[in-house]
């Protein structure tokens, strides 16, 4: 995948009645474009920022410059993949406080305990 990022105007024209008060910054990241372009394009419609990126090289740098209010990651990414894109994260002192939703297809347990114990907050 690409190793390049989005990253929205502060102004959301479409954004609803609903919208938060200050934008918020969410990255999403995903290998899969079609993933990301839905997520983004429902988080732009409620008003919130968004940054993307499609690998974990590139999700960490977004996360160091953008500092994003929330962190949506996939854990099967090329490359590095989310478990060790999360480690990272919680690691650098820039990012580690930043909440971390992490997004999988697999439904194994063991990967969910290892996503929290790692410092996910879902």
């Amino acid at each position: 995948m690409s190793k390049e990022f989005d990253r929205t105007a502060t102004s959301n024209p479409s954004a609803t009645a609903n919208s938060p008060r200050k934008n918020k910054k969410i990255l999403v990241v995903d290998d899969e474009k079609d993933i990301v372009d839905t997520v983004a394009y429902n988080l732009r419609r409620h008003g919130y920022d968004v940054v993307t990126a499609y690998d974990g090289t590139v999700a960490l740098e977004a996360a160091a410059r953008e500092n994003p209010d929330l962190i949506l990651l996939d854990l099967m990414l090329p490359g590095l993949d989310g478990m060790e894109v999360a480690r990272r994260l919680k690691a650098d002192p820039r990012t580690a406080g930043t909440p971390l939703v992490m997004l999988t297809a697999k439904g194994e347990e063991a990967d969910v305990v290892i996503g929290l114990t790692l410092g996910a907050d879902d």
